[in-house]
């Protein structure tokens, strides 16, 4: 096989690479700051709850997650795995990296001084007003370089859903590798995702730049 016909072989799985990527930002994002939420409440057994969920899904290998999404209906209760893969690692993906970005927010959050929040209720703000406008705000600009982090990471962990035999770019690459036995393949991906990650830093470095009021 030529290193042009691999190359448009695994093309054809970046598409689902990237509907991991992005499908797995949309929805883990808006959840993340949920569970944050949550996970500050004052209402100590949410809150409990909420910690022990966290602590569960960053203490467990993201892997071991997939296939418990995956098969686990199966074996436990006789239901059909998905034909479509790709909801179930969009679900294992976006609720592991909610935990993630919940500890980012919950850390932005808390990092606001107790002032601003006695300022805005001296002006009249309601907490909702309060937060939506006041502390999100300073929030995001203050967490982007940690949600960046977290963002450069997936790009990578998409790799991930071989172990369901969804396939993605890297699935197809070591299936090549395989039929071939040649390494290329493999060294293709590894541009594949270099670049990935490239234009991904390049893009999150812009959103920064954008939230840096102070210059």
């Amino acid at each position: 096989m030529s290193l042009l016909t691999m190359i448009v072989k695994m093309s054809e799985g970046l598409g689902k690479t990237c509907a991991i990527f992005f499908l797995t930002l949309i929805f883990s994002l808006p959840l993340g700051m949920l569970v944050a939420l949550l996970r500050m409440s004052r209402i100590r057994i949410v809150s409990a709850v909420t910690r022990f969920f966290i602590t569960v899904l960053r203490g467990t290998p993201l892997m071991l997650q997939l296939l418990a999404v995956t098969y686990g209906p199966y074996y436990l209760f006789g239901a059909t795995v998905a034909r479509n893969k790709l909801i179930p690692v969009v679900v294992a993906f976006a609720i592991n990296y909610a935990a993630y970005f919940a500890e980012i927010y919950r850390g932005g959050i808390e990092s606001i001084p107790v002032g601003q929040y006695e300022a805005a209720e001296v002006l009249g703000y309601s907490k909702v007003q309060t937060f939506m406008r006041i502390i999100l705000p300073q929030v995001i600009k203050r967490i982007m370089p940690s949600v960046t982090n977290e963002v450069v990471t997936l790009v990578k962990d998409t790799s991930i859903a071989f172990t369901v035999s969804y396939q993605e770019m890297f699935t197809i690459g070591k299936q090549i590798a395989n039929s071939q036995t040649s390494f290329v393949p493999f060294v293709v991906a590894g541009v594949f995702y270099y670049l990935f990650n490239a234009i991904v830093d390049y893009a999150m470095g812009r959103i920064e730049k954008r939230l840096d009021y102070y210059q």
